[in-house]
């Protein structure tokens, strides 16, 4: 029987015809609305899921932030405490005493930022470079090759590769005569 099925089936015109596919999936416009209405659905729900993970995960980032805030933050309290402590010292304290309780405050914060990957940054005798240093003055030394650093007034510092913050130097300036150039 399932012969005969088959040799029937084949014998049929309209199944064997070159839109016989077409006519099977093409389906009314009710169908198609169905399917459009599915398809946007699932566009929407796609959407509000993508929508809700950006929110998910800046939401985390900013928790993340304020984590580490906290956590240098905290590090930093002991700092304060050994400072404010200098300050409360009684009269009777030497200068050399107290020079030695701020050195260790330094080297405390120092300890401190290098646990946080800030690192100072070392200029004098390098070349002057706009973009990691800011020249506050220039200064002729005939000693010294022109735009070489020669003083640094305030340290820079780095966090890994990237620039924290710019040295503020003083950079040779061959061809600087203070009585010469007074106006520049």
């Amino acid at each position: 029987m399932t012969t005969s099925s088959t040799m029937e089936a084949s014998n049929d015109p309209s199944l064997n015809s070159p839109d016989a596919g077409a006519k099977s999936t093409h389906s009314g416009p009710a169908t198609l609305h169905e399917a459009l209405a599915a398809q946007k659905d699932a566009y929407l729900r796609l959407a509000a899921d993508f929508d809700n993970y950006k929110k998910r995960i800046k939401r985390d980032s900013e928790q993340q932030a304020a984590s580490e805030k906290d956590s240098f933050i905290r590090d930093l309290l002991p700092v304060l405490d050994n400072l404010e402590r200098a300050l409360t010292c009684e009269p009777s304290i030497t200068s050399n005493q107290l020079r030695q309780g701020v050195e260790m405050t330094l080297k405390h914060l120092k300890v401190l930022l290098h646990h946080h990957g800030v690192e100072p940054v070392e200029d004098i005798g390098l070349p002057f470079d706009p973009h990691r240093h800011e020249a506050i003055s220039v200064r002729h030394d005939p000693l010294q090759t022109d735009q070489t650093i020669l003083e640094v007034a305030q340290r820079g510092y780095r966090r890994g590769d990237k620039l924290f913050r710019p040295s503020r130097v003083i950079v040779n300036d061959t061809d600087y005569s203070a009585g010469a150039n007074s106006g520049r």
